[in-house]
């Protein structure tokens, strides 16, 4: 298996937690992350199988936008 999946992350767990359970869910395929989110910011987060893994190193470079409400 080789894609990426866009994990919409809440507020709480950590990106880890996040490639953790994608890692026990599919057993036996490489998992990474593009950039990790605060556990306590929601967002997109990209999770990469397999042989996307590889591409790792270009997204981490990429942009990121960060968005807040203060009160």
């Amino acid at each position: 298996m080789t894609g990426a999946l866009l994990v919409d992350k809440p507020a709480g767990p950590t990106s880890h937690d996040v490639v953790d359970r994608v890692r026990r869910e599919r057993q036996g395929v490489k998992v990474g992350h593009a950039g990790t989110l605060d556990p306590f910011a929601p967002g997109l987060l990209i999770v990469l199988l397999g042989r996307a893994t590889r591409l790792q190193r270009f997204l981490l470079d990429l942009p990121q936008t960060y968005l807040a409400t203060a009160r």
